[in-house]
């Protein structure tokens, strides 16, 4: 059994698996090692800090040359830049993805231009607003994703409304898949694939901390957490309808309930700070989804998405005997 999609047909993958933008951790060297598995890698573009982007980019690129295997970048659309997509673009990726956030305003120049647009969606409103700006391909992202997202929607019960809804845009589920029976399950659903986060954290070429690869090897989905309270501590400005997914610790436990006391204290934003920097696992902030208990190995992220598209055609192939 061979897993062909809309959405393979569309990059021309051997699978159908992406790999998650994770600002920070989903650099050019992941992101190539997934498309060189036969998936679509995506670099991590985030908040779009320029100097990060070209550089990353410049990676994923210079691979891509040797092998033909195609690419992306995402942002995020409440804070990213059109002149970053723009330079993004000159880098010539196969796909820009833009979450979280209106995506109007950094649609138009990737619908300009040759790369396919991918929009997250966390609730029907996006979606129906990302099918109306034209994107080629919708991610349905459910609330056990880890990292940001939205306040409503399980994965299972949201993708196929999603895929409804917008039909016959193409649909990747997004939010507690680690491994190859969540993969078949999303396409039993109307998936034409998967965007996978957390257990590429977990991948060798990670630009994530070892300490923070182990921690999630080491949780337990019910450890983890969605809220805002390390958002405040950072002095991040992500959007309040945007909760952040992270296994729970020290932090947290201290001031879980005290978020408007925490954003008037600017020595523990300090302390924290400061923490973090040092490398505290007790206060480091570790974005997880609720599916880290089927994530029990650091392995490079070709043979991840080998691997989660193997188990997809077992489980398929036992439900069908």
């Amino acid at each position: 059994m061979t897993l062909h999609t809309a959405f393979t047909e569309l990059f021309g993958l051997a699978h159908p698996i992406a790999l998650a933008p994770m600002a920070g951790s989903a650099g050019g060297a992941l992101a190539a090692a997934v498309s060189e598995g036969g998936g679509l890698g995506l670099v991590g573009g985030g908040t779009g800090d320029r100097d990060w982007v070209e550089r990353e980019l410049g990676i994923v690129t210079e691979r891509s040359k040797e092998t033909g295997a195609p690419w992306g970048v995402g942002f995020l659309s409440w804070s990213a830049s059109a002149d970053v997509v723009e330079r993004a673009l000159e880098f010539e990726p196969d796909a820009v993805l833009l979450s979280f956030g209106d995506p109007a305003p950094l649609s138009a120049p990737v619908l300009d231009s040759d790369a396919l647009l991918i929009i997250q969606v966390t609730d029907l409103e996006e979606a129906r607003r990302a099918a109306d700006l034209g994107a080629d391909v919708i991610v349905a992202q459910g609330v056990e994703a880890g990292g940001h997202g939205g306040r409503k929607h399980s994965t299972f019960p949201f993708v196929p409304t999603v895929v409804d809804l917008v039909d016959p845009v193409p649909v990747l589920a997004a939010g507690g898949i680690a491994d190859g029976r969540g993969v078949a399950a999303a396409l039993t659903l109307g998936a034409a694939g998967v965007l996978v986060g957390t257990r590429f954290q977990a991948s060798a070429e990670t630009l994530a901390d070892a300490a923070v690869s182990q921690a999630i090897i080491g949780g337990r989905g019910e450890d983890t957490e969605r809220g805002r309270i390390l958002d405040i501590a950072r002095g991040s400005a992500w959007p309040e309808r945007y909760p952040g997914r992270s296994l729970r610790n020290d932090f947290l436990d201290e001031w879980r309930g005290k978020e408007a006391d925490l954003a008037e204290d600017e020595e523990a934003r300090e302390r924290f700070g400061e923490s973090v920097a040092r490398g505290d696992m007790s206060v480091v902030p570790v974005w997880a989804s609720e599916a880290i208990d089927l994530i029990t190995d650091v392995a490079p992220a070709a043979e991840i998405v080998a691997r989660l598209s193997a188990d997809a055609e077992t489980a398929l192939a036992r439900v069908l005997r």
